[in-house]
């Protein structure tokens, strides 16, 4: 069986169309029909039911299809490891991850990484956390940085980093003259809160149920860039870690006011990889400059 005839089927598989495929590959539709011909030949099995429709994958299709991409992702990481071998410093790396806050985190190292590394190129995905940490399971991504990821097997922690949540408020608010705020404050002031599919805001949630306190947002978005500016406009004031609005505090547009102990609230970075694949040179590289970068930022908000 040739490395050509999976790359011919994985694009069939995702566009469905024998011309479509054909045309992204720039080969003949027959060319196409042929390769998965092959295919059937050799596993004994039809793969695919054709129609005036279009294509459809049979039960041997779907099974293959299932595990035809990730061999060809994998084959494609053994490529870059032989030009590791070869010492050529170059090459690409796939990173996931979920939520505003992991990019804020992320973005500065990658901008940083990138001007030491210039041959290097990047893919952010940005998505949800489960789906990040499926990517990184699924050898789609080399690395994945997520907030409120859940437990799944074939992903390693390779590094847990504690981020505290602070009341973010505009420079002329009440609450900006506060050394540290408590719960019973935040539920009288006009709350703009992410929906409640976000982690935090179910952590929240929970922090004010056993409180035993009751609170209605006046905003509820799944925009950060809308919570910041209802912020900003004085509106409204949020909870944040102060890193995701670093910019603007460090130019006097907000004001980040600590969570009183027993009112704090901490969610955690997981920076993970596969447990049992072996990373490129470039992966391996970034890797190593993400987790010294979240260990200095750490360090950075405790002093």
């Amino acid at each position: 069986m040739q490395i050509r005839a999976l790359m011919y089927f994985d694009e069939l598989v995702r566009t469905s169309s024998m011309r479509q495929a054909a045309e992204n590959l720039n080969v003949a539709p027959t060319a196409i029909s042929r390769q998965i011909e092959n295919l059937e030949y050799h596993f004994g099995a039809p793969l695919v039911e054709r129609s005036a429709r279009g294509v459809k994958l049979t039960a041997a299709g779907e099974l293959l299809a299932a595990r035809a991409g990730r061999t060809l992702r994998e084959l494609d990481h053994v490529g870059q490891l032989i030009d590791d071998l070869k010492g050529m410093q170059r090459g690409r790396v796939s990173i996931y991850a979920n939520g505003a806050t992991v990019a804020n985190l992320l973005a500065p190292a990658l901008a940083e990484f990138s001007l030491k590394y210039p041959k290097l190129r990047f893919e952010v995905t940005i998505t949800s956390a489960r789906q990040a940490i499926e990517a990184v399971s699924g050898a789609e991504a080399d690395i994945a940085v997520t907030l409120f990821a859940p437990p799944i097997s074939g992903t390693k922690v390779r590094l847990r980093s504690q981020i505290a949540y602070d009341l973010i408020v505009a420079p002329h608010h009440a609450a900006a003259a506060l050394k540290e705020v408590h719960l019973k404050d935040i539920a009288d002031y006009a709350l703009a809160l992410p929906d409640q599919t976000f982690g935090f805001r179910q952590a929240f949630d929970t922090l004010f149920e056993k409180a035993g306190l009751s609170f209605e947002p006046v905003f509820v978005t799944s925009s950060l860039e809308m919570l910041k500016e209802l912020v900003l406009s004085g509106a409204a004031v949020t909870l944040l870690p102060a890193l995701t609005v670093r910019r603007e505090i460090e130019a006097g547009q907000l004001f980040a006011v600590p969570l009183a102990p027993r009112s704090a609230i901490r969610t955690h970075v997981d920076l993970c990889v596969a447990p049992d694949r072996q990373l490129s040179f470039a992966a391996t590289k970034l890797l190593d400059f993400i987790e010294r970068f979240m260990r200095e930022r750490a360090a950075a908000v405790k002093e």
